[in-house]
């Protein structure tokens, strides 16, 4: 099982900045994602990036570009199942609250399904990007981004996919918090806000 980081496009949406570097709680990000896989997994995970700097904001990860430069979030799922090529756990390098256990049973979910997505409460019904990817989901990734479909959830009808309740997610804390994109200035200061809330717990 390889854990991966997906940093995705130029990574700059914050303000012009590389998000994932951005503290929360003082600490980049980042690095709260990688101690977070190191704990699941007992291994770095590889860092999905196109960005040139990429090299310096963590020298000890392997990192490696879209393997199909501009097919969007698809690509970079389909990167980081390519380049594992062991089952992988994904999860975007912006969400700062995702912990070890939950990526240790994404990661269990693949024992029975070819991905395993937790369900929540957005517009898809489920989190893409913070998910478990087996290695047949690497065809009809290919095939997706071949006809153009750049949906994260394109290729879902070629596999069998399972999905983690919510009931169950909360097992492993408030999936509204857990899922958190820090994508903008407000989202930092709520994802402050949150980890203040928890400290003081």
């Amino acid at each position: 099982m390889r854990g991966a980081i997906l940093a995705g496009g130029q990574a700059r949406r914050y303000e012009g900045r590389a998000k994932g570097l951005e503290p929360v709680g003082g600490i980049r990000i980042l690095d709260r994602l990688v101690e977070a896989f190191r704990e699941a997994f007992g291994a770095l995970p590889l860092l999905v990036a196109n960005d040139p700097e990429a090299c310096t904001w963590r020298p000890d990860l392997r990192i490696t570009p879209d393997l199909h430069p501009g097919a969007g979030t698809l690509g970079g799922l389909y990167t980081a199942v390519a380049a594992a090529p062991a089952p992988v756990v994904c999860a975007a390098w912006d969400m700062p609250f995702v912990n070890a256990a939950l990526l240790r049973r994404l990661a269990a979910g693949l024992e029975r399904h070819d991905a395993f997505l937790p369900a929540s409460e957005g517009r898809r019904g489920m989190e893409p990007l913070c998910a478990a990817y087996g290695p047949a989901c690497r065809r009809p990734m290919e095939d997706a981004i071949a006809r153009g479909d750049l949906r994260a959830i394109s290729f879902h009808s070629a596999v069998d996919v399972g999905i983690l309740p919510l009931g169950e997610i909360r097992r492993f804390g408030d999936p509204a918090v857990m899922f958190l994109n820090v994508n903008t200035p407000e989202d930092r200061t709520r994802a402050e806000a949150e980890w203040q809330r928890a400290s003081s717990r």
